[in-house]
């Protein structure tokens, strides 16, 4: 699938690339919150994607969405470390804090070029 900035264009407002960089905003913000910025930022991206036309915004909405839960997985998933030791919880979590931020910050950066935030794979 090409996805050059015509992909971007099609069947979205003015307002849609500007509501996508304060959702990207509000998820890269997410952990100085203590999280409300990111439920805030997914209850909006659940609302936003159920109208979307364009198949950027969508892929977008879909991308954040599945970094919210994965996330969340993985919290929960490595919380039994903290009980352990406070150490391997600190380092476990701040893990999962970098790989939110690197997706937030890749998936803004591929917005404002207009592709996918991901590369589909092809056989």
């Amino acid at each position: 699938m090409n996805s050059q900035a015509p992909l971007g264009e099609a069947g979205s407002s003015s307002n849609d690339k500007l509501i996508m960089q304060i959702l990207y905003g509000l998820h890269t913000l997410a952990w100085f919150s203590g999280g409300v910025f990111a439920v805030i930022a997914l209850i909006i991206n659940y609302l936003r994607r159920a109208d979307e036309v364009n198949p950027l915004y969508v892929a977008h909405h879909n991308f954040m969405i599945a970094t919210f839960w994965w996330t969340l997985v993985w919290l929960v998933l490595l919380s039994p470390l903290w009980l352990v030791f406070i150490v391997p919880g600190m380092l476990a979590y701040g893990l999962v804090w970098l790989w939110y931020l690197y997706r937030c910050i890749k998936g803004w950066l591929r917005l404002n070029a207009s592709r996918l935030p991901q590369e589909e794979l092809t056989a």
